[in-house]
């Protein structure tokens, strides 16, 4: 199987647990329903919960790009929340900006039915998988 046909809701199961799904296509990289157990004490959406989003986007965009024998992590992750939401469909859609060997640098932008909530921009490392990772 190559790696741009393998999803990340199969191969990462944080991201079921946390209500992401991956429309099939051309659409958004990841989706989240807003529900109660993602807003703060505020009644809008947890930091963390958008955090999670561009983070899995991102490296959906990383993954759809490695090689059968690589695997990918998270070096490091800014992120500028633009507004602040409650109710709607959150969707994160990344693009590769960069890639070397080794390090690849990815934008995502998390909309709520197309109102601009945060950006992020991160960087992760690539490496081969090790002994015990299937290939």
């Amino acid at each position: 199987m190559s790696a741009a046909k393998r999803r990340p809701e199969v191969t990462s199961p944080f991201a079921r647990l946390v209500g992401l799904s991956f429309p099939e296509g051309g659409g958004p990289q990841c989706q989240m329903k807003i529900e109660e157990n993602v807003l703060n004490v505020y009644g809008t959406v947890h930091g963390g919960a958008i955090s999670t989003m561009a983070d899995v986007s991102m490296g959906y965009a990383v993954f759809e790009n490695l090689r059968e024998d690589e695997r990918l992590t998270t070096l490091e992750m800014k992120i500028n929340y633009i507004a602040a939401v409650s109710s709607g469909v959150l969707t994160a859609q990344a693009r590769l900006i960069k890639r070397t060997r080794n390090l690849a640098v990815v934008e995502s932008r998390v909309e709520c039915e197309g109102r601009l909530v945060a950006i992020a921009l991160g960087t992760y490392y690539l490496s081969k998988k090790g002994p015990r990772e299937s290939a």
